[in-house]
């Protein structure tokens, strides 16, 4: 039995990045190499001379919404957040709602108002958004009906935060710096943090060293976040995702392979639709599904040779998934290096090459 505790490591809370660097490619880079067991310090820029002419970077551009939204009871005025996680048709989204009690079935929330002070004549208070809950679902989430003028997005771009992980407290400046500069797709509730570090001047750089590059679309659900609670981790029930792989990316990560190439991901969002996405012979499918794929120690990668992603939390299924492709004690070591040199942890965080 893999126990939940060997996935442990002890990490000082200073070392939690709380913002993102100045400049995105110059945060630290570890390069863990399987073949000889040696680690090796660089920064993110280096990234480029570990990967060779033929070979296929994959990344995941979807977008994250700026889920978030703080309102008010439309008719007591106590406040309510709202985290939008997945959306049923144009007006309804599935949510989580903190505090959920007072959200009961037909209670009605009020975001953007000016004052959170009631109208006189109707008691009730105004905003350019309402919602309403019209049902509770699995775990206690809320399905909200939205009412509005004009459009939807533009209204969450304005009114909306970014679903920071909570163990961010620091407010982000500049919403664009939770967002990847190839981002494209909205629909996550996270961002895919592992390609956070790229700019498009670095991406220019490795396109032009003869390396393909190849899009796909994970949209990252709240499930990221959530711990696993069972000491044998094959109790844990993970999360679904819905991803996307268009025919040419498919053709071009085939190609590679079929040429001798290496496949290299970027993040665990890109390596979750890969493998979920693919034969047993590696060869990479177009289409979309939901996915709750769990890669732990003891799986056999069919498709990806090497992986960039960042520092994951203690305990969780993400790290779990870089100790299957590099084994956990080996993992662990590393990240005791990483404390020790304090590299900065988590999502504003410093990045890690397996390959």
């Amino acid at each position: 039995m893999m126990k939940l505790t060997d996935f442990y490591y002890d990490l000082p809370q200073e070392l939690i990045a709380q913002d993102p660097l100045l400049k995105r490619s110059e945060s630290r880079l570890m390069v863990l190499d399987r073949k000889d067991n040696t680690i090796e310090h660089k920064h993110f820029y280096d990234v480029i001379d570990y990967l060779n002419p033929g070979d296929c970077l994959v990344i995941n551009d979807t977008r994250v919404l700026p889920a978030r939204l703080m309102g008010v009871k439309e008719d007591t005025g106590a406040s309510i957040e709202v985290l939008l996680l997945k959306r049923k048709d144009d007006c309804t989204w599935e949510t989580l709602v903190k505090p959920g009690k007072k959200c009961k079935v037909g209670a009605r929330i009020v975001f953007g108002s000016e004052s959170n002070e009631p109208d006189p004549e109707t008691g009730l208070i105004k905003g350019k958004l309402v919602g309403e809950v019209v049902d509770i679902v699995e775990e206690g989430n809320r399905l909200i009906r939205f009412e509005f003028d004009g459009i939807f997005e533009e209204i969450l771009d304005e009114l909306g935060q970014m679903p920071l992980p909570p163990y961010i407290t620091h407010k982000l400046e500049d919403k664009n710096r939770y967002q990847t500069v190839y981002a494209e797709h909205d629909g996550s509730a996270a961002a895919p943090t592992a390609g956070l570090h790229f700019t498009t001047e670095l991406l220019d750089q490795i396109k032009a060293k003869g390396i393909k590059i190849a899009h796909v679309t994970l949209h990252v659900g709240l499930g990221t976040f959530r711990p696993v609670k069972e000491e044998n981790i094959l109790d844990h029930h993970m999360h679904s995702e819905f991803c996307i792989i268009e025919q040419d990316a498919a053709d071009m990560i085939n190609e590679t392979k079929a040429a001798g190439g290496r496949v290299v991901s970027v993040g665990t969002t890109s390596t979750r639709t890969l493998e979920s996405m693919s034969d047993d012979d590696g060869t990479v499918h177009a289409g979309s599904k939901w996915t709750d794929i769990f890669i732990y120690p003891g799986y056999k990668f069919k498709v990806i040779d090497a992986l960039i992603t960042n520092f994951h939390l203690p305990e969780s299924t993400l790290l779990m998934l870089v100790s299957a492709l590099y084994d956990r004690e080996h993992i662990l070591e590393a990240y005791k290096v990483a404390v020790e040199e304090k590299y900065r942890f988590f999502s504003f965080g410093d990045a890690m090459l397996i390959k």
